[in-house]
């Protein structure tokens, strides 16, 4: 747990001076389509380290991020990739495919609370398909870049050749996105 803890420690410093250095510099920008409406097209890079108690040592991954801004405050988000769930001393090994929807809310400028929830979709043979939950917060650059943290739990079905019954994982998410 202490590396963990260290982990998102720093993780929130740097996520501190990024924002407070950067904030003061802002200028509001106006969405450039349609009554105000964006949509962009984010590539990610992502990585987690669970709690001891988990079956589950560390996670890698990519994804492909929609984000359609419905507003300068909300954005609705639709994602897939590819993830990996390493068990601990190799004992298991979880690859899938996540598909989740969700919403973004920019509370403060472009900073942002996320919420998504899916399925992920097992690549072995006997792996059942689990229930994916996130809860997180991010920093969206006006040059496209987007970094974030998120808590991302799962639930699995007891039948999977890959059990698991419930984890979860705290991670972080490199991204760009471009507009569209």
């Amino acid at each position: 747990m202490k590396t963990i803890t260290k982990l998102f420690a720093t993780a929130l410093t740097a996520f501190a001076i990024f924002t407070t250095t950067n904030l003061n510099a802002q200028e509001m920008t106006t969405m450039s389509t349609n009554n105000g409406m964006a949509f962009k097209v984010g590539v990610g890079l992502n990585g987690g380290l669970f709690r001891k108690s988990s079956p589950m040592e560390y996670s890698y991954g990519a994804d492909l991020k929609l984000q359609w801004d419905l507003t300068k405050d909300v954005a609705v988000t639709a994602s897939g990739g590819y993830a990996k769930l390493k068990g601990r001393n190799n004992s298991l090994d979880f690859d899938f495919i996540p598909a989740k929807g969700g919403v973004k809310v920019f509370a403060i400028e472009r900073m942002y609370l996320a919420a998504e929830a899916g399925a992920g979709f097992g690549i072995e043979d006997g792996a059942k398909t689990n229930f994916i939950y996130t809860g997180g917060l991010g920093y969206e650059w006006n040059n496209g870049l987007d970094i974030g943290i998120r808590y991302e739990g799962y639930v699995n079905d007891s039948s999977s050749t890959t059990y698991f019954r419930q984890t979860g994982q705290y991670a972080v998410r490199l991204a760009y996105n471009f507009k569209l």
